[in-house]
Parts: structure tokens; sequence; C-alpha cells
């Protein structure tokens, strides 16, 4: 009886030491994984000034599976006065670099539409060369902590949309999160593009075929210090 439990005592720094390497192993293969290049041939990245420096050249000439990024989504601003501090000098090294871009604005459920669109549209230049316009909507309690209702949401959001793609020349892409999504239906209700959020598996929180998708937001590369959201095109 001693000597069974002195051996199963011998086993357990064993299988601590398997757990720790399946884990690190897990662990590698989550910021390294991106969709296959042969189902999805367009794949970029979304960034913010959170994300640090960034090494256009790298970012473009080395990516996942020796692939550089196709393009880049910058956020450009965020509700009624807040705006990114890296857009601008993004926008100029990424086409600098060979990269499209685009241009994120981060909506305020709680902040009026038509302050946001103006915060918008006096940071991103009108430019078709630009990629279609994102706008991200999210349930978030710290920017709104009691957010409106639907009918008020769709007179906001239509009141929004109509002075940035006066702006731009062009419609923009809804990016709703699954929470929103799943309280407001816009992807069901508003008839435009849609981006849809989720790690590793394709979603399906959305009613209507979507255009983009955030594959990882786990992703490290080199040209960027920290993990990155991960975009790919629908073929």
């Amino acid at each position: 009886m001693a000597k069974a439990r002195i051996n199963r005592w011998l086993l357990i720094p064993g299988a601590a030491i398997v757990l720790a390497g399946l884990a690190v192993a897990g662990w590698i293969w989550a910021v390294r994984w991106t969709p296959d290049r042969t189902h999805y041939a367009e794949q970029g990245l979304w960034l913010d000034a959170g994300d640090g420096a960034v090494d256009w050249g790298t970012l473009k000439a080395t990516g996942p599976g020796g692939h550089g990024a196709d393009f880049v989504y910058l956020t450009a601003s965020s509700g009624a006065a807040s705006r990114d501090s890296a857009f601008a000098h993004g926008l100029d090294a990424a086409r600098a670099a060979g990269l499209q871009v685009g241009a994120v604005h981060v909506y305020d459920l709680c902040a009026p539409a038509d302050t946001q669109a103006s915060n918008f549209v006096t940071t991103v230049p009108r430019d078709r060369r630009l990629l279609p316009a994102a706008i991200a909507l999210d349930l978030d309690p710290r920017a709104c902590r009691d957010p409106p209702g639907e009918a008020v949401i769709d007179s906001e959001l239509t009141t929004f949309l109509n002075e940035v793609e006066r702006h731009l020349g062009r419609p923009v892409v809804l990016m709703p999160s699954p929470a929103l999504e799943s309280r407001y239906h816009l992807a069901a209700r508003i008839d435009r593009n849609v981006w849809v959020t989720g790690d590793y598996r394709v979603p399906t929180y959305v009613a209507r075929p979507w255009v983009l998708w955030t594959a990882t937001h786990r992703l490290r590369l080199a040209g960027v210090a920290g993990p990155v959201r991960w975009v790919v095109v629908q073929p």
C-alpha cells in the first residue's frame, strides 16, 4: 500500500509537466492561428493607438504563413469627441507600405448621432482610395449605462449614416457585436454590409451574409508589439 501511494505521488509531477506542455502548445496555436488563405485570400487587421508602434514594412512583407497583410483598418474616432492619435500617421504610413486602408468609428449608443458624425468626418478625409468605413457598435456599459430603445437607435443611427455616407460618397459597413445584435437585430433591419466578430469559428449571429470577419483578436505577428485583431474578407 505504501509503495502504491509513493508511485501515485511520483506521477503527479509528470502529469503537471504534461498539462503545462499542453497549455503552452494551446497558447502557441492560439496566438499563431489565422484562417486558411485558400479559403480567405484577402486578410488584414484592425489597429488603433492602443496597439503601439507599428513597423508597416514588416507588416506588409511578413505575416501568418509567410503572407503579409493585404489591408488595415484604423480606428479614426470614437463617440462624440475622441479621435485616435495614431490615425493620421497610420493612414500615410500604411499606404506608403502598400496596404489598403479603411477607417473605423466606434459608435456610442448614448451620444448624439450628429455630433458623432461630425467627429468622424472631421477626422477622416473624403478620399475614394479608402476602403468602405466601418462602424463598430457594442453594448459598452462604460460608455453608455442606459442604452436607448430600438426606435431611438434606428433614428439616431440613420442620422449618423446619412451624414457620414454623404461625406464619404459610399455606404459604410456595420460591425455589430454579438451582444448588440442579439438586442437590436441591426443586421436584419438596416441594409448595409456586415462585419462580424468571433474567435476561431465563423460567427452565425447575424441573419445575413457577412463581408468581413474578425477571426481572432489574439494574433501575434512581426511588426506589432502586442496581440492584434486579424480580419478576413468573405470570398
